[in-house]
């Protein structure tokens, strides 16, 4: 377990896997009280909050349990691993689906007989009848259907990555861009999006692309203009993009001119978008 150095002063803690920090996650935190945690079984295959990305959506410390360690413990191994971690443990927090130990052989009901204190089932959160879970999130970001995803989060989809040199095609011939490196974070679909961007922990208006530029290379990229921004000569190391609506699709145009025309357009649908967002039209 990581951040066992807080562990002794934790009375209650959430278990789950936390993918999304969303709706359903967030049902559970209000039950920790002042000294609570989040025990993270971390399966390392999250991709809407990887790893510590997901403390960027709660004020709680993470404490993060190897699913591969855990796995073939027995359900009585678990709750004890559980106390020996938490030597001040008195309520666990679960929803409703909860299931632990060798082969998920144990339901909520067996958490309170081998605990023996305060469980805390949370039932399961629906948002206009449809139940918050990450797989169906991720599900709409891969369909991009950004504002439902963000729906259910309670956030916008936020993906981090490393900015890296892209072609340099962007500020000589088009607009220029931040080209990023997502790693394990789940993209949407091809295509561009109205979004934000992070640079300095500050958020800007932006567009950001996704796909193969069929009009330049035909590589995949992850490219993000910040909207009326001048940030020639710039040491950007990292960058964060919130999504918001997709724009349009991919396309192949039949020159750079035709291209450079066509994300003017972008620039403007996204600007509306946003006025119109703000405004609740």
């Amino acid at each position: 377990m990581s951040g066992s150095t807080v562990s002794s002063t934790v009375e209650a803690v959430a278990i789950g896997n936390f993918d999304g920090m969303h709706r359903g996650h967030q049902a559970l935190f209000p039950r920790l009280g002042r000294d609570g945690g989040i025990v993270v079984i971390e399966h390392f295959r999250a991709t809407l909050t990887p790893g510590i990305y997901r403390a960027d959506f709660t004020r709680y410390p993470l404490f993060f349990y190897d699913f591969e360690k855990i796995r073939d413990l027995a359900a009585e191994a678990f709750v004890a691993t559980l106390r020996a971690d938490f030597p001040k443990l008195r309520n666990i927090v679960v929803g409703e689906d909860f299931a632990f130990g060798a082969g998920r052989s144990a339901d909520t009901k067996d958490l309170q007989r081998l605990f023996g204190e305060e469980v805390t089932v949370v039932p399961e959160v629906t948002l206009e009848g449809e139940p918050v879970h990450s797989r169906f999130i991720r599900d709409l970001i891969r369909r991009c259907e950004i504002p439902r995803a963000n729906a259910m989060l309670g956030h916008p989809y936020t993906v981090w990555g490393e900015v890296i040199t892209g072609q340099g095609i962007g500020k000589t011939s088009l607009v220029p861009t931040l080209n990023l490196e997502t790693g394990r974070f789940l993209l949407p679909g091809p295509g561009v999006y109205r979004s934000e961007t992070c640079i300095g922990g500050v958020w800007f208006s932006s567009v950001t692309f996704v796909g193969h530029r069929h009009t330049a290379d035909g590589n995949f990229a992850v490219e993000s203009h910040v909207i009326g921004e001048d940030l020639h000569g710039t040491r950007i190391p990292e960058a964060g993009i919130r999504w918001y609506a997709k724009l349009r699709d991919n396309r192949k145009f039949e020159s750079f001119e035709a291209l450079k025309r066509q994300i003017v357009k972008d620039i403007e649908m996204a600007q509306v978008d946003e006025r119109e967002t703000r405004d609740g039209l």
